[in-house]
């Protein structure tokens, strides 16, 4: 029995980044010998073990065969006569690829080092289009390690090119879509994953919403970068630079899908389009499933992200409208979270990315105001039901108008 330290330990040890998880594969072993030695055995399609002392996850050397579409659809073979070198090429990029023992050695059979220097994201066999996910996992590594120069090799690019055509990506789950997609949005250059995404063709399969985007102008004026798939990728960077949440950085991807809709006619004006995206961004949400606060956050951003540009200038009657759609009074934290969106929507242009944005604490300081009506004088002064809730928003417009004046 020999045991490897693998993938991506190895690899983001070799660039000097911090190792989080760590992955190892066992060699010349069984499932009988795991068990004698205390392992405990995970998942059902392939032989995992928990470490008895650490939990890591220790698997044994295993190749795999397609059987089918999708993710899923393999066959793995798992026996003490796989080698290293057998379990290493069913991997996806030559630089996870790699493999040291105890003392280091590393094991390096598909050139993962070279590629490391060469800071190219190369694939190491064809039999990396068997697995659609892939497109979705390179993407992501682009993101990584875009701030390090590496890009991806043009023959794997190729072959990506070559899995969106095929018609695999749709038999990708939504649960693993969106954890790819989630990972990849949480790196620090994530407008990178949505730019390679676009390259290969793969973001017209799982996002035409988003693709349909480019090409599509906005007034210079306010938009000195002019094309709105452009802007979108900013708005999703400036997210990163500022460390938002996912929440966030997800309504930014979504917040101006309404304008791929609008008619060529009426370009570079885009009337109504917050009220147009509502259904793309609702589309987008079910096809990925993304989690309830992703999607709540998302369609509250494009709905109202106007609202919140031109906040000094929303009457009062339509502040508490607004307050009120975000429940600001028990939901206080999502309210912060549009305000950071608008935020890096207004930052997301050409020029324009240290602009000062005066909204955000106007908007603080008018929940404030709502959120100081205390209820019980109005319940001592007979107020219940129905009338209460009137009376509560009564006071609450007039604590925003005498907010507005003095702002």
């Amino acid at each position: 029995m020999q045991i490897y330290k693998v993938g991506g330990a190895v690899r983001d040890r070799l660039l000097g980044k911090p190792v989080t998880d760590i992955d190892w594969v066992v060699v010349g072993a069984t499932t009988e010998e795991m068990l004698a030695k205390g392992y405990r055995p995970v998942g059902a399609d392939f032989p995992v073990f928990l470490h008895p002392k650490s939990g890591e996850e220790y698997a044994l050397a295993r190749t795999e065969r397609k059987n089918g579409r999708g993710y899923g659809g393999f066959i793995f073979h798992a026996s003490p006569d796989v080698t290293l070198e057998e379990d290493l090429i069913r991997r996806d990029l030559t630089i996870n690829a790699m493999a040291e023992d105890d003392q280091q050695n590393l094991t390096d059979p598909y050139h993962g080092q070279q590629d490391l220097e060469a800071r190219l994201l190369r694939h190491v066999s064809p039999a990396f289009a068997e697995d659609p996910l892939r497109v979705l996992r390179v993407a992501r590594f682009a993101a990584r390690y875009a701030e390090l120069g590496f890009t991806v090799a043009p023959e794997t690019l190729e072959l990506m090119h070559q899995l969106s055509e095929s018609g695999e990506l749709e038999a990708l789950t939504p649960e693993r879509s969106w954890k790819e997609i989630a990972r990849a949005l949480m790196e620090d250059q994530p407008q990178v994953f949505i730019e390679v995404l676009r390259e290969c063709g793969a973001l017209k399969v799982l996002m035409p919403e988003i693709d349909a985007l480019f090409g599509v102008p906005q007034p210079e004026a306010h938009h000195p970068e002019i094309d709105t798939g452009v802007h979108t990728l900013s708005v999703l960077e400036q997210a990163a630079r500022h460390k938002q949440p996912l929440t966030v950085r997800w309504a930014c991807l979504l917040h101006d899908l309404g304008k791929g809709l609008t008619p060529e006619g009426e370009w570079p004006r885009h009337i109504a389009h917050e009220h147009k995206g509502l259904k793309l961004i609702k589309a987008v949400n079910e096809r990925f499933k993304a989690p309830k606060d992703c999607q709540e956050l998302a369609l509250l951003v494009g709905k109202y992200h106007t609202h919140g540009h031109r906040a000094l200038e929303l009457k009062p009657s339509t502040l508490l409208e607004l307050l009120q759609s975000f429940d600001v009074y028990r939901r206080p934290q999502r309210f912060e979270e549009f305000i950071a969106a608008c935020e890096m929507d207004a930052r997301g242009r050409k020029g324009l990315e240290q602009r000062s944005y005066p909204q955000a604490d106007y908007l603080r300081g008018a929940a404030t105001a709502a959120r100081s009506i205390a209820v019980q004088p109005l319940l001592e002064k007979g107020f219940k039901g129905p009338e209460l809730g009137e009376a509560i928003k009564g006071e609450r417009l007039k604590a925003l108008k005498a907010y507005k004046d003095q702002a």
